[in-house]
């Protein structure tokens, strides 16, 4: 299994943006689908984002398209979310998952064995 460690959440303002990334260690990072899934207190958590092992596929879910950017760099070993125009509605504990496998389109967390230990992101209005 990979070894994942979230870092960049914060408290920020309605409109604002943070940049989280999720640094691999482990077995190699380029044979992994990456994704996030936040969860908010009393919530499920919930897919956000999904890439693929190169980077050059990627899915969001509807409540974030257009305001949130996946990308990986794999020389770096490390999966990146770029939120921007961010809401109170976004607020949640932001988890990285990764999985090894042959499809890339995975948007459960049951699909995903590897997890990160989540990093808080609060926008106030």
């Amino acid at each position: 299994q990979v070894q994942l460690v979230e870092s960049g959440g914060g408290l920020v303002q309605a409109g604002g943006s943070l940049r989280l990334s999720c640094a691999a260690s482990g077995r190699t990072f380029s044979s992994y689908v990456m994704a996030w899934f936040r969860q908010a207190p009393g919530k499920e958590r919930e897919f956000v984002a999904v890439i693929s092992w190169r980077g050059g596929s990627t899915l969001y879910a509807d409540s974030v398209k257009g305001r949130f950017t996946i990308s990986r760099d794999n020389a770096k070993n490390t999966v990146y979310l770029q939120m921007n125009g961010l809401k109170p509605e976004d607020t949640a504990v932001y988890y990285c998952a990764a999985t090894s496998g042959s499809s890339w389109r995975l948007i459960s967390a049951r699909e995903y064995a590897s997890w990160g230990q989540g990093t808080q992101v609060t926008v106030s209005s």
